[in-house]
């Protein structure tokens, strides 16, 4: 028998914020702010930086955390930890097939138009300063196998203390494992790590709520310290890098989208908080959080994302591999440092191994740079000197480059897993406001999804009658029968 019931179901309310009280336009505004002190008045301008660094230094501090939580609850919640070794493997076929394609883009670039021509540059007088010799020894003491040594810590809060993401990276997937491989008695620890992650998130929505302070500080910094000058000088090679990542994001990754039956402008738009966190602050660790969370929203299953995202911030790095490749061969032709087509490949496969664990922070970039030119012994590392001034302005756009190629490998590699919803990517990116998918995930920390509270708080709730069936072997019939009847 089916009968009407007053029975509700809930879903909790999603009300999208106006766009005046979004995180994006506030940051964007203080971008603005920050470019025009640093114009007007330089030495303000340059007394920012501590108000850009200190929110960098906040946002650092729940990086490894957060890498560490989300990649141990995702493999613990696994069933099957094959499925975990073959996301892997699959994420690292990916990531390399991606960093040649990009590292072939630069070089094509620079091949193309040959910016360094005419420079004339002798190595052996190039003066250096102090800040780019601490780089530049950083960079020649680096190996190329380091990073695959570098994988073991020596200690186990080591990693966290030095901020190290691949060594977080390798002690999560052992603890992750492990807690898989134990049972049922590992219930408690896994139920821990689940509330020890809503709880490091709701820290980081403390910190996000002060983005546009930092975003202003760091670019105030930026132009004051270095001058609008600066991009003047080396406009051309500035701007054939951005062109150059334009391309590799608009044609290369775009083409990854639409293999996916996905938009890569809509995606973009969906991070455009993060990518504007990105070019105020320079570096894309601040955006990993809110990549995270974001791609679990959009549809990507959870431990997908845990695993593939914070391993692709070590060695996915499409916008250094562009930077890489067009840098060495700027300075091999300013230095008129002839390279074959067969030293170029050398130069490639040399890349291949310095690009990993290069971060993105400022400066790693630059380092690896070093490390590619000290290892080659070619090009004089030296010839760093030449684009050491408009490194700076290089930064933002790998950084930028770095973080999309993460997006799209993420839901490149979830697709291939079986592990994306496709459908409902696409109404995300559309702007779309949909309820949480399958109640994983939890967006009240301010990256401006949706406005709504946790589930163990009090929802917003929405009744919608419905139909339930009555099971009549479980219902007291002198419950169900009518008061003016009676009982023979």
């Amino acid at each position: 028998m089916e009968i009407p019931s007053s029975a509700a179901t809930y879903q909790p309310a999603t009300v999208k914020k106006p766009w005046y009280r979004q995180l994006y336009f506030w940051v964007l505004i203080a971008i603005v702010l920050g470019i025009l002190v640093g114009w007007l008045w330089p030495d303000t301008g340059e007394a920012m930086e501590p108000i850009g660094t200190t929110f960098i230094t906040a946002m650092k501090m729940l990086i490894c955390p957060i890498v560490f939580l989300t990649i141990v609850g995702g493999i613990a919640s696994v069933a099957d930890l094959k499925k975990v070794g073959l996301t892997g493997i699959k994420a690292l076929t990916y990531f390399q097939v991606g960093t040649i394609l990009a590292l072939l883009t630069g070089l094509v670039a620079i091949n193309l138009f040959r910016l360094g021509d005419g420079v004339n540059a002798d190595a052996a007088s190039l003066e250096t300063t102090d800040s780019a010799n601490k780089l530049i020894q950083t960079g020649e003491e680096k190996q190329w196998w380091e990073f695959i040594t570098h994988l073991v810590p020596d200690s186990v809060f080591g990693p966290f203390v030095e901020g190290d993401i691949l060594q977080v990276i390798f002690l999560a997937v052992v603890f992750g494992v492990a807690i898989n491989a134990v049972g049922q008695i590992a219930a408690p620890i896994r139920d821990a790590v689940e509330r020890l992650t809503a709880v490091v998130f709701k820290v980081l929505s403390f910190i996000m709520k002060l983005a546009p302070l930092g975003a202003f500080g760091a670019m105030a910094f930026a132009i004051g310290k270095y001058g609008v000058s600066t991009l003047t000088s080396l406009g051309s090679l500035i701007l054939l890098f951005y062109v150059t990542s334009a391309f590799f994001v608009f044609v290369v990754l775009g083409s990854v989208m639409a293999y996916l039956r996905l938009n890569i402008f809509r995606m973009l738009g969906f991070f455009k908080e993060e990518l504007l966190l990105i070019l105020g602050t320079s570096t894309a660790e601040p955006a990993l959080p809110g990549l995270m969370r974001k791609l679990e929203y959009a549809g990507v299953k959870k431990p997908t994302v845990g695993l593939v995202v914070p391993t692709g911030y070590s060695f996915n790095l499409d916008g250094a591999a562009i930077y890489l490749s067009l840098a060495a061969l700027y300075i091999a032709q300013a230095t008129n440092t002839d390279l074959s087509i067969p030293q170029q490949l050398g130069l490639l496969g040399v890349m291949l191994l310095t690009s990993k664990g290069a971060a993105g922070v400022a400066g790693g970039g630059f380092i690896a740079l070093t490390a590619t030119l000290s290892t080659l012994g070619t090009i004089p590392a030296a010839g760093i000197m030449l684009i050491f001034g408009i490194d700076k302005f290089m930064s933002e756009c790998r950084a930028l480059v770095n973080f999309i190629g993460n997006a799209v490998a993420t839901l490149f590699v979830a697709k291939w897993n079986h592990e994306l919803d496709v459908d409902r990517a696409r109404r995300v990116f559309s702007g779309e406001v949909l309820p949480p998918p399958d109640g994983d995930v939890e967006n009240d920390f301010d990256m401006e999804i949706l406005e709504q509270e946790p589930r163990d708080k009090h929802h917003h709730m929405i009744k919608e009658p419905d139909a339930v069936h009555i099971d009549h072997e479980r219902i007291d019939p002198a419950a169900t029968t009518p008061a003016h009847s009676t009982q023979r």
